[in-house]
């Protein structure tokens, strides 16, 4: 009965040091992943790929875990010679998973040896961007950020075979709006205190100057024929929810409530790109 409590203690330190902790983070990876799968069903090819690709990703995904807590570049590091053992074998096991789904996956997509290094040199640069401090956490995330959400152009490309300009409109539409939702998080978390419309805004004018360019860039794209209309009007929800906080009346931050909001927002976005690009 004593050694109860240590045990807990001991399984929620080795989760930490092994699974991936980020909730958000889970959705910037998933629903890009099902989105790019969606807009590339219509191919009608077996869906034998798609879930390979799916294993592979959440694998490599989970894998980076237990080595940044090998590495000591995360915030819960090994601290000793278990800690280390358990963190290498998690780190095989992933490893192993993901070299064995993606091998399979190889013979007929070539192209994921060019998008799957193009995403572990974006996680490379943001783990040495996370070294230089928190000043900078923001701008590692936005990177881990263009990384993840690779499986948006993944998925549609093990789907149809082709890595076109619609894999591309996918990456770059999920990237926005991704950075778009760690701008705003950030914002929430930094901003608590504030009441006023005053406080918010010199809080938060780099945010809604963000908004405001990324509606204008949609808007100039829609224009010349770069997007259709539909892809602009996915942005609209993001776009209103973030001006709407400035005047909103001030109220205690609930986590759970905002990371809801966020993956409900996510899940939106998505539908709307796939109606916008099928």
């Amino acid at each position: 009965m004593t050694q109860a409590p240590f045990v807990a203690v001991q399984q929620a330190r080795t989760r930490q040091l092994v699974w991936p902790r980020e909730h958000g983070a889970w959705g910037l990876l998933l629903v890009p992943l099902a989105t790019g799968a969606w807009v590339g069903a219509c191919a009608g090819r077996t869906a034998l790929p798609v879930l390979l690709f799916a294993l592979a990703t959440i694998a490599v995904f989970c894998l980076r875990t237990p080595v940044e807590s090998l590495l000591g570049v995360s915030a819960i590091k090994v601290a000793n010679e278990a800690e280390r053992n358990i963190a290498l074998r998690y780190a095989f096991l992933f490893g192993a998973v993901s070299t064995v789904s993606t091998a399979a996956l190889w013979g007929g997509h070539l192209g994921l040896i060019a998008l799957g290094g193009a995403a572990a040199l974006l996680f490379a640069v943001q783990v040495t961007i996370k070294r230089a401090g928190r000043r900078f956490r923001m701008a590692s995330q936005v990177i881990g950020a263009l990384a993840l959400t690779a499986t948006a152009p993944g998925a549609y490309y093990v789907a149809t075979g082709r890595f076109d300009l619609r894999a591309i409109g996918l990456w770059l539409a999920y990237w926005v709006f991704a950075g778009n939702q760690i701008h705003f998080v950030q914002l929430r978390l930094h901003s608590s205190k504030c009441g006023t419309w005053e406080e918010k805004f010199a809080r938060g004018r780099g945010f809604f100057a963000g908004q405001t360019i990324m509606m204008l860039a949609l808007t100039w794209a829609w224009a010349f024929g770069v997007l259709p209309a539909l892809v602009l009007i996915a942005f609209v929800p993001v776009f209103v929810r973030g001006v709407a906080w400035f005047f909103s009346r001030p109220r205690p931050l609930a986590l759970h409530r905002l990371g809801m909001t966020e993956l409900a927002h996510a899940i939106g976005f998505g539908v709307l790109l796939v109606a916008a690009l099928r």
